[in-house]
């Protein structure tokens, strides 16, 4: 048999190694699993699998990886090279292997075939993937807490977790994201698009499992039930942060100091500003600079024009859509979503899950540091931030920072000159209600007051 072809090879090692491509031969196998390789390099790469060694180190973010060309093709998530460009619709991708796998669709290509179902894949990959349904394998295990997926992507996301890398960055207002998926959801944002709407309050949704965990809050399902106290959930999400009250799993740990958390993410980025003291984002236009992103954003928006985000109801404006999106729920008069223990009617089924609480007595937020609970995320994490210090929220115009986003609205008051909060009594206006109250008792409490008003019986000390 003839394999000569066209290929110019160096060397009769070089000429060997290729040969194997035609003949198909494998002569290096792994001792822990049995795969077979063409070429000794090759081997050795797929024994980091079984081994966690990673010794090849982007210089950019510290990430590491098992082989050299990983850490090439990773690079380009920096610096957002795509060098490889379908010729049939001119998509471009930062792999070659992506984009071989890419015109199967042109050509609706799809040689592998599973053996036991006879399911057909447009790549070895795919079919690879597919396998697992019907052996459970779950060969890549998470180094850090042990957990097993059956594909490497799977574990390359949940490694996110524990590092708090977000590589994906929305290039409308700088959020970053763990995944291409969450990035994509995120965008829908900005276009505002909803398009699963529900049939019995025309209330409508970006994504159709938000749709789906919506629809429960009219029939009442709870499909998700603890086996260990039986207590049950309307979302998984729900369910998965009950579990950990149960098994003490902490998945969020960090780097720094080992420390580990259980509810969010949120979680860990609060805590990890006890080691960041510098401030790494920078205002291009007049210097400025703030320990997190999201404040660099918002300030960026004074420059450019500010809140930019209109209710088409009142005219009021707002920095995100988000905000502008939670703020119409004021004028709606509609609270589909009611308490069955005391009547009390709320406009999202997540304001009604927090409000339950009340008469369960359930605290699912607990803080490792001194033990207190709490029922929703927003006291826990203010809670949190008596512990790390943490100012997120800025002044644009002073600078200063403060703990809680209620304080600095009171603040913005200095520079607005705003006192909404008059005395009835004397006209004297003050920017907060705490300072009017401390008024009313050093001037008024022991003040004659002959003018009464005949509807409430209400007592002033002057008439005019």
């Amino acid at each position: 048999m003839s394999l000569r072809n066209d290929k110019n090879l160096s060397t009769p090692g070089t000429l060997s190694k290729h040969y194997l491509t035609h003949t198909g031969e494998k002569p290096y196998s792994c001792d822990q699993c049995g795969k077979e390789f063409t070429q000794s390099g090759a081997l050795q790469n797929h024994k980091r699998i079984h081994t966690g060694e990673k010794p090849f180190q982007c210089d950019q973010c510290e990430k590491s990886f098992r082989s050299l060309d990983e850490r090439k093709t990773h690079t380009r998530v920096h610096t957002g090279e795509k060098p490889y460009r379908c010729d049939v619709c001119d998509k471009a991708f930062s792999q070659s292997a992506t984009l071989y796998a890419h015109k199967k669709i042109h050509t609706g290509e799809k040689p592998f075939s599973c053996d036991q179902c006879g399911k057909a894949f447009s790549s070895s990959k795919y079919l690879k993937s597919h396998m697992i349904v019907h052996t459970g394998e779950k060969l890549y295990s998470c180094d850090v807490c042990g957990k097993a997926f059956g594909h490497a992507n799977s574990l390359k996301q949940h490694e996110s977790i524990h590092t708090g890398e977000k590589p994906f960055e929305c290039e409308q207002c700088g959020n970053l994201f763990r995944n291409k998926r969450l990035l994509s959801n995120h965008k829908q944002v900005h276009r505002d698009e909803r398009p699963y709407k529900c049939d019995q309050c025309d209330k409508a949704f970006r994504r159709s499992e938000h749709l789906s965990n919506h629809y429960r809050t009219h029939t009442g399902e709870k499909p998700y039930s603890c086996d260990q106290c039986g207590k049950t959930f309307s979302t998984s999400f729900s369910y998965q942060l009950h579990r950990r009250t149960h098994t003490g799993e902490r998945p969020y740990i960090c780097n720094d100091c080992g420390k580990a958390f259980s509810q969010s993410l949120a979680q860990l980025t609060s805590h990890q500003l006890v080691h960041r003291s510098e401030k790494l984002f920078k205002c291009e236009e007049c210097g400025q600079t703030f320990k997190w992103r999201n404040t660099l954003i918002r300030h960026q928006q004074h420059h450019t024009g500010g809140k930019q985000y209109e209710c088409d109801q009142c005219g009021n404006k707002f920095w995100s859509a988000g905000e502008l999106s939670s703020h119409k729920s004021v004028h709606s008069e509609e609270r589909p979503h009611k308490c069955d223990r005391c009547d009390k009617a709320f406009k999202r089924p997540e304001h009604l899950n927090v409000h339950y609480r009340i008469h369960t007595g359930e605290k699912p937020y607990s803080c490792d540091q001194c033990g207190k609970t709490f029922r929703d995320s927003h006291g826990f994490q203010d809670h949190m931030r008596g512990h790390s210090g943490e100012r997120p929220y800025s002044c644009d115009q002073c600078n200063k920072s403060f703990t809680f986003y209620a304080s600095l609205y009171l603040h913005r008051r200095v520079h607005t000159g705003e006192k909404p909060f008059v005395c009835e009594e004397c006209g004297h206006a003050f920017s907060q209600s705490g300072n009017l109250k401390k008024h009313m008792k050093r001037k008024h409490a022991n003040q004659e007051k002959p003018y009464s008003c005949d509807i409430c019986d209400k007592a002033f000390s002057q008439s005019a």
